[in-house]
């Protein structure tokens, strides 16, 4: 009998699922159909973008479930473990539930490859978004939040017909499989728009903006563009935001739960999407309220304060560092970083060094990740120190006083990391 473990080593064995991406959607399909294609029983909300789509996720499913309906929550990566990518009625399906996914796909995909319709067996992400769609037509959802994972066109998750499409911003990240340019990137984005399916874009890049416009007009995509609503009253905290959102006749007022300024187009993005597919202002208003999602800015202790911010690229440090020049210019700020291999760290080091008092670079438990001495050249400190693992990085911080702070950051790896050891 597999067990849970089981089914986590075996996910593992299939390879990092951003090297070992195979792009297209013929081997996904096939497994679906396999499995009685489950993917065609509930309604969908399908997120791509850069940054922010998980955030976007978690308040758009949040003020769905408030508003009453049964909902399904598809994010990646996860934090601690595997099960938190499928979540039913806000919660993680159960371990033992994920054993059962995972054995039912596992025994397709095997018996697809002894009949010789599959080469080899589906990728770590594929399988996993296959678990997901099960599940969701097991649990009965009515709809499902599904993120995409890697690009849009040819992710794993484009093999449905949603009831709307939405776009975080577009920004640099993985352009080794989306291009290098910002157009192509976001051309791969645009892939998830479908005839006849609104779609809801966050503020973008004029050259994103381009590429989505287009291949919207060209499909016949009824979409909306969140800057042509208004945020008034805006009011930062260093735990989230309120402001109202205003489009003619409409206002909403937004109580943002998740901090950082950069939050606020995120939350605007959600209230749009939720506007857009029909919730009354109030239900978007208390849903919004009420959404979670760790491991960004997310504040875990006091005295001194710790927060954990999964800022993986260019585009989330520098969030990061207005975050941290808003609110903690006149603390005493330690840094503890480390980062993976194919992430763009060269100009991480330049934007953070600055802000920090304190810099320990370390390394998350993945075969990926940047050692801490590959990373010193890229912080240009005075007080710079390594540590191989982050439980010695953490035991390094305590020197820190009550009224210092300490960000643990860079990969949702490490962030994970310091969940597990720190969060009970």
């Amino acid at each position: 009998m597999i067990t849970y473990p089981d089914s986590v080593r075996f996910l593992y064995s299939l390879g990092n699922e951003i090297r070992t991406a195979r792009m297209g959607l013929q081997r996904i399909s096939r497994l679906l159909e396999a499995l009685g294609n489950p993917q065609q029983n509930c309604r969908y909300i399908h997120v791509a973008g850069t940054n922010g789509k998980g955030s976007t996720c978690a308040m758009i499913e949040s003020a769905l479930r408030a508003s009453g309906m049964s909902t399904g929550l598809y994010t990646s990566p996860h934090l601690v473990e595997p099960p938190e990518r499928i979540q039913v009625a806000g919660q993680p399906v159960s371990r033992e539930e994920f054993v059962e996914l995972f054995e039912q796909v596992h025994r397709a995909a095997v018996r697809l490859i002894d009949q010789g319709i599959l080469d080899a067996h589906p990728t770590y992400f594929e399988t996993v978004t296959a678990m997901g769609f099960l599940s969701f037509a097991r649990s009965g959802v009515e709809i499902v939040v599904l993120e995409v994972g890697l690009g849009g066109r040819l992710d794993a998750t484009n093999v449905i017909t949603p009831d709307l499409c939405v776009i975080a911003p577009v920004d640099y990240d993985h352009q080794a499989w989306l291009g290098s340019t910002l157009t192509r990137i976001a051309a791969e984005k645009a892939g998830i728009l479908k005839a006849g399916v609104p779609a809801v874009f966050a503020q973008q890049h004029p050259d994103a903006l381009f590429v989505l416009r287009n291949v919207a007009n060209d499909r016949g995509v009824p979409f909306t563009e969140t800057s042509d609503w208004e945020v008034r009253g805006l009011k930062l905290h260093p735990r989230g935001s309120d402001f109202t959102a205003v489009h003619h006749a409409t206002a909403i007022d937004v109580e943002c739960p998740l901090a950082g300024e950069h939050q606020v187009q995120n939350a605007l993005t959600a209230a749009v999407a939720l506007h857009r597919l029909g919730l009354p202002p109030e239900s978007i208003h208390r849903g919004i309220r009420q959404a979670h999602w760790p491991g960004r800015l997310e504040r875990i202790s006091t005295r001194p304060e710790i927060i954990l911010d999964g800022a993986h690229n260019p585009a989330g440090v520098r969030a990061l560092a207005a975050y941290i020049r808003r609110f903690f210019a006149n603390r005493r700020v330690w840094l503890i970083y480390g980062a993976m291999r194919d992430k763009s760290v060269g100009e991480i080091g330049d934007i953070l060094a600055p802000l920090a008092s304190e810099v320990i670079l370390t390394q998350a438990q993945s075969p990926r990740a940047l050692s801490p001495d590959a990373l010193v050249p890229l912080f240009d400190h005075p007080l710079v120190r390594t540590a191989r693992h982050l439980a010695d990085a953490l035991t390094l911080a305590r020197d820190a006083d009550p009224e210092d702070v300490i960000f643990v950051t860079g990969s949702l790896f490490l962030v994970g990391e310091a969940r597990s050891l720190l969060v009970q």
